[in-house]
Order: structure tokens, then sequence, then C-alpha cells
């Protein structure tokens, strides 16, 4: 008899072993982060009107489904690794494609995991005050930097879970179902118990008394000032408001990224992308309206409590955490800060597990580090 040794593992192609759950849970869990948490505080100075708040969230939601389903159908034409970084390769050649590859890489997507891992430590701090404790201070010319714990909680958040990731593609997800179904839970039960308490009010009725009454409120000195907006000053203020919205409801495309490693790819990519974005779209809707059945929209600045500040002046833009006080009072400062770690740590692991796919892509065309081309003994 001869021995027929176990074949190597294939050291430079990807296997598909993510389902439609998967990668579903990888478009909301990436998308959920700590925006929603915050950015209506802004929105509610920026416009100053619960209608077209509401209508902003609407539009982000269309716009983001929109781009979901034509990301799905290119991702059904090109399933492979690298996603956005492939359709600007064939679209537009190799050197647009290696200036954005090389802008994910320096810039955009380890950006974004920087602040969402600080985002992270910043929540942890409120149950842990001593992460907040100066370690020291290093100073290069002009530039200077205090360092905490928080930084060293936010570097070590993102070692631990790039560990976790370069384990295996099943460590990687089972942290992301976890994660994302816990805040898409959690989130669901406080939009519940808001609209359940906040119902019985007036709350909701007195903010839609005039719901496209539109204007942005500026702060100078302590107190705040109203200026109406109409025409071409509301258009405007509309615009630049959206930002804050499609901000929260950004790094849906990351799945993309991971298409060679997704089973069926031509249907599962478009599916878990549609799934992804609608869930947290309306999510984010019902999110807004619980906020404004529990908070009046305008507020006062030097208000004593949540509620006669509003959301417009939500202590430190946590509205969040603003309308979780009048249903639980004290406790849901620790409550929105474990939801919003919770959030920002599954956000993470899903940027994560994603991003390294698109330079594995640029490392087999030549145009990042070789060794990034190459798997290991666990196929990432």
């Amino acid at each position: 008899m001869t021995n027929n040794p176990l074949p190597e593992l294939n050291k430079t192609e990807t296997k598909r072993t993510l389902g439609l759950l998967d990668s579903t849970s990888i478009v909301a869990g990436s998308m959920i982060g700590s925006g929603i948490f915050i950015v209506s505080t802004f929105m509610a100075r920026d416009i100053g009107s619960p209608g077209w708040l509401i209508l902003l969230w609407l539009i982000t939601g269309l716009i983001t489904l929109t781009a979901a389903l034509s990301y799905g159908e290119l991702a059904g034409m090109m399933p492979k690794a690298g996603g956005q970084y492939i359709y600007i390769q064939r679209a537009y050649g190799r050197m647009m494609s290696f200036l954005y590859g090389w802008t994910v890489f320096a810039v955009i997507q380890t950006g974004v995991i920087a602040a969402v891992a600080v985002a992270f430590a910043k929540y942890s701090a409120v149950l842990f005050p001593q992460l907040a404790d100066i370690i020291g201070t290093v100073k290069i010319g002009s530039f200077e930097q205090i360092f905490t714990f928080e930084h060293v909680l936010a570097i070590s958040i993102i070692f631990m879970l790039t560990y976790i990731n370069s384990r295996g593609i099943e460590n990687g997800k089972n942290v992301q179902l976890i994660f994302t179904g816990a805040k898409i839970i959690a989130l669901l039960g406080l939009i519940l118990l808001g609209l359940y308490v906040g119902l019985k009010t007036e709350t909701l009725s007195n903010n839609f008394n005039e719901p496209w009454k539109a204007g942005k409120t500026t702060i100078e000195n302590g107190k705040s000032f109203f200026s109406p907006l109409i025409g071409l000053a509301l258009a405007s203020a509309l615009g630049a408001t959206l930002i804050n919205s499609l901000f929260s409801s950004d790094a849906w495309n990351n799945v993309t990224f991971i298409a060679g490693e997704i089973k069926d790819p031509k249907r599962n990519i478009p599916r878990s992308l549609f799934l992804g974005t609608l869930i947290v779209t309306i999510i984010y809707i019902l999110a807004n309206i619980a906020y404004m059945a529990l908070l009046p929209v305008a507020g006062d600045i030097n208000g004593a409590d949540a509620f006669s500040k509003g959301i417009m002046f939500a202590d430190k833009d946590r509205v969040g955490t603003a309308a979780a006080s009048v249903v639980l009072g004290a406790p849901a400062v620790i409550m929105m800060a474990i939801l919003i770690m919770i959030s920002t740590f599954g956000c993470n692991n899903g940027i994560i597990l994603a991003g390294g796919r698109l330079f594995y892509a640029m490392a087999k065309d030549g145009l990042f580090f070789k060794n990034a081309g190459i798997l290991n003994k666990r196929q990432v």
C-alpha cells in the first residue's frame, strides 16, 4: 500500500464558506456603529424640523438601498475578493484602482477602524472612569498628543479583533453573528420600550404640531438662536446635514470585499445587501421616532434634565442616552454605554473581517505587498 498524503491547502485561493445569514450580518453589523446614538442631535440643530428629520433618514435609506442593489448586481457579475476595487479597475483601469486601494489602506478603512475603536474606548470609560487617566504626552515640533488608557484600549481592541480574524473566517463570522444579533435585539428593545412609554404622552404629537417649520439653531455664549430656513437656504441645510445620516449608514459595501468567500455569490450578495440595508434603515427610522416620542426636538440649552434639553441639546450630543434616561432614569447612562460598546465592537469586527480581502485582491494584481496575496494555514 502507498500512503497518500493529505493535499496541501491552496495558499492563494480563498474558499466559499459564508452563507446568506453570515453576509447579511456583515452588512448590518458594519453599518450600525455609534452614529445612530449621536447624529440626530446635529441634524436637529441644523434643520429644527421633525418632518424634515424623518424624511432625511428615509432619503438616506433609499439612497443606501439603491446603492446596495447596484453593488449587488456588480458583485454578481464579478464575484471576486476586492469588491469596489475590482469594480473600479474594470471601469477605469489599474491606475484608478491602485489609487483607491492605497487610499483605503492609508486613510479610509484604517481611519474608520481607528475612529470606531476610540468610540468603543470612550464609552468603556463610562463604566471604568480610570481609562480616562493620562499616561503621558508625546510632542514632536508643533504636534502634541496626550495619551490615555482609552488609547491603549482602542489599540488593544484592534489587535485583538485582527488576531481573532486571522485565526480563520469561522471565528470572525461567529463574532459578527453574536454581536450583530445582540445589538439589533437591544436596539429593537429600546425602540419598543421608548415607543411604549412615549406614546402615552403628548411629546410626539407636540413635536409634529408644525412638522415642516425648519430652522438652524446656533449657540453663542451659552444661548441658542433659531434662524428660519426656506427656499435655497433650506435645500442647502438639508444637503449638508444629510451627511450625518449617510455617515451612520456607511460601510454596507464591506461585504463586497469578501465576495470570494460567499457561497452562491450571484444570489447571496445582492440579497444580503438588500436585507442588511433594509433592516438598518427600518431600525434607524424607528429609533428617531422613538427619540421624538420621548424628547422634544427643540429644547432649552440650559435645561435641568434630558427632557427639557430636548434632542437638540442632549448632553454631549448623546441623544440615545438622553432618550433612554427618560424611560430608565440614571441607569440609562450605563445601559447605553454597554449597548454602544457592543455596537462598535461588532462594527469593527465586520470592517476588519472584510477589509483585508481588498489588499489580498490588490496583491494578486501586483499592486500591493506580495505577501498579502498568500493565505495562512487557516485560509485567511
